[in-house]
């Protein structure tokens, strides 16, 4: 038998239980501390030996983990104990609608149509999702001090492909006061009943009552709803036109909940204050707190990624990722300061670019300053989660990269999908489609798939564009569009709500990331490469990559771009000392008449505590025999090595 969950006890090692705040649909709602990422959480639990409670726990996880929304609890984690499983959610100090509705008796129209728009908006995301809540009430829509509402409870909520839509006894699901009448006719409840039960969820808040009356036992709820009775509104001024088209008791004629948002917001637009709060709501709070398992890093088969050359920058090929013999000295810090520090007296020895402007950081979708923008804050592992487990791995790959990875039920590395930021947009030779996200200016360009590859760009309104990019390792792995797909939803879930969120901390001072590539080589230097000139520049995103190439054809170029492998060895080509250093070059790697050499910088515990290391990679271009090409570049990896080396004693 297995004992109640008491304060101080740790769930999965981590998750430390305060107090209870709440009651949920399978019981007691804890506050509890996430020891691992610092933060408050919400966790509910379910006992094993509870079938319904079970599947219902994991139903929760999985509906409301695919969705991120600024007006959704967010959910974080699902763990299984053997006895008893928990779901852990954000925490969101607040009431429910139902306390303010026992607090303060019926709430004024405009409170209520506030509340409204943001749950419609909700819902909206949840539908676009294939996802019905099922359960719309004023208990599971949640308040801030600040006004800002968030819909909670997805315990019975189902997925539209998914044909259960009753429980094992065939009872009514829902409660009976908010139900909608095809759902208490014994009709499957379908995004409609949801809009209706937000509709009986204003009404009563501004009423008072159900729109159903008031009576002594549930079951005459159930039957009014199934007659369709519906009570007029009295007190509810200006929300009165739009819950009496919520509250229709023919779904057909009823509206979707886009139209309910439109509706709710022409009568009652959130106050200023509080649209500014739910803009500035951020994947800070959203973030998955990821389950790590031992295949955390890519275990990937050498690929290579189509090409890409362009003007701005040459896209290198993927790096294969091994396990052996790490060849950098250990630093043992990330790459990013926790707290901006890292000099023994205190002071900042970090450096970033210049801050965004503040117009910049104000506008949805924008990228703004390339070095503070974070990728991670793009892409979420708990949105990926109906592919199969997933893992985030923030530290893979470009600097301005960031990856999920989705598990098989061996748990190891199936699928790939990634995010990676771009100064400049692409002119695509392989488009399917283009569409513009109605409310933004936000673009986005659909690519064909290519092989294991599916590609999908968002153009942002700042002339910059972010790459989505899914990749099936295997055959049994999802396919990578529908994995490209979801991702691009969450990123565009994210900047129609504002701008790439930023990182919360500046470089460590030895990482690559605080460095400027374009810097690392000058006029003179590049004689080494007869007809490559210094003025033919292109900076790469974030100056964490720089190119120059030779005039006219461009056929000659010697490009410098900073990434990161769990680490190097023999099979990352053949050895080669650079500066004293392990490196390892190859041929042909990216293009024909290419060489790259990559040299370990350092290596670190990265975020999620797996060890990473920052790699110089360096590349020319030119026709010219291959021994000769790789000893070129060898000797500017070399050059590039001790220039890093004097720049970092300076500082």
């Amino acid at each position: 038998m297995s004992v109640a969950p008491a304060a101080g006890d740790r769930i999965d090692g981590r998750y430390l239980l305060h107090e209870p705040i709440g009651t949920g649909g399978m019981g007691v709602v804890w506050r509890a501390w996430d020891e691992r990422l610092q933060r408050w959480v919400a966790v509910k639990c379910a006992r094993l030996d509870d079938d319904r409670a079970t599947r219902r726990l994991m139903g929760e996880a999985r509906n409301a983990g695919r969705l991120h929304h600024p007006n959704i609890v967010g959910v974080f984690d699902y763990v299984d104990e053997g006895t008893t499983c928990w779901i852990v959610m954000e925490y969101v100090p607040s009431r429910s609608l139902a306390q303010l509705m026992a607090e303060r008796g019926p709430l004024a129209p405009e409170e209520a149509g506030s509340i409204g728009c943001q749950i419609a908006d909700a819902l909206v995301k949840s539908h676009g999702a294939g996802v019905v809540h099922g359960d719309v009430t004023p208990e599971n829509i949640l308040v801030t001090d600040e006004g800002v509402a968030r819909l909670t409870d997805f315990g019975i909520s189902r997925a539209l492909w998914n044909d259960v839509t009753q429980s094992a006894t065939g009872s009514v699901r829902g409660k009976p006061r908010y139900l909608a009448p095809e759902v208490a006719k014994g009709q499957p409840a379908g995004q409609k009943a949801d809009v209706f039960s937000l509709g009986a969820s204003l009404f009563a808040a501004v009423e008072g009552q159900s729109p159903y009356g008031e009576a002594e036992h549930l079951m005459t709820y159930l039957a009014r709803a199934g007659e369709g009775h519906i009570e007029p509104a009295l007190r509810a001024g200006q929300l009165t036109g739009p819950l009496a088209e919520l509250l229709e008791v023919e779904p057909r004629n009823r509206p979707d909940a886009a139209r309910a948002l439109k509706l709710l917001r022409h009568a009652t637009p959130p106050p200023a204050e509080v649209q500014d709060r739910i803009d500035r709501v951020t994947v800070d709070l959203t973030h998955p707190t990821i389950r790590l398992g031992a295949a955390l890093r890519h275990a990937r088969d050498a690929v290579t990624l189509p090409m890409r050359r362009r003007r701005a920058l040459a896209i290198t090929a993927v790096a294969v990722v091994t396990t052996g013999a790490l060849t950098a000295g250990l630093v043992l810090f990330g790459p990013w300061n926790s707290g901006g520090t890292d000099g023994k007296d205190g002071k900042d020895t970090a450096r970033t670019d210049a801050k965004p402007s503040a117009t910049a950081a104000a506008r949805a979708g924008t990228i703004g300053d390339e070095r503070t923008a974070d990728p991670c804050g793009l892409i979420d592992a708990a949105s990926l989660s109906r592919f199969g487990d997933t893992v985030l791995d923030p530290d893979y790959g470009e600097i301005d990269r960031c990856d999920v990875v989705v598990l098989n039920n061996s748990g190891d590395d199936n699928a790939d999908v990634w995010v990676d930021l771009d100064s400049d947009r692409d002119t695509f030779d392989t488009v399917q489609k283009t569409r513009l996200v109605p409310g933004t200016q936000l673009t986005v360009v659909t690519l064909k798939r290519d092989k294991e590859f599916c590609e999908r760009a968002v153009l942002t309104p700042d002339g910059k564009q972010v790459r989505v990019t899914g990749h099936q390792l295997d055959k049994s792995a999802p396919d990578p569009c529908q994995l490209a797909d979801t991702a691009t939803d969450h990123v565009v879930g994210v900047l129609a709500h504002g701008p790439v969120p930023r990182r919360t901390a500046a470089p460590a001072a030895k990482s690559l990331a605080g460095l400027d590539a374009c810097t690392l080589l000058d006029a003179a230097e590049l004689r080494r490469l007869p007809g490559v000139e210094f003025a033919n520049q292109d900076r790469g995103y974030g100056s964490w990559a720089c190119d120059w190439s030779s005039d006219g054809d461009g056929e000659r170029e010697v490009q410098i771009q900073f990434s990161r492998d769990n680490s190097l060895d023999g099979d990352d080509g053949t050895l080669v000392n650079v500066a004293g250093t392990k490196s390892y070059y190859t041929a042909n790697d990216v293009e024909d008449d290419s060489c790259t050499v990559r040299t370990p910088h350092q290596t670190y515990t990265d975020s999620v505590g797996e060890r990473t290391t920052e790699i110089l990679q360096l590349t020319v271009y030119a026709p010219e025999p291959t021994g000769q090409l790789c000893d070129s570049a060898a000797e500017f990896a070399a050059v590039v090595v001790k220039n890093i080396a004097k720049e970092l004693a300076e500082r």
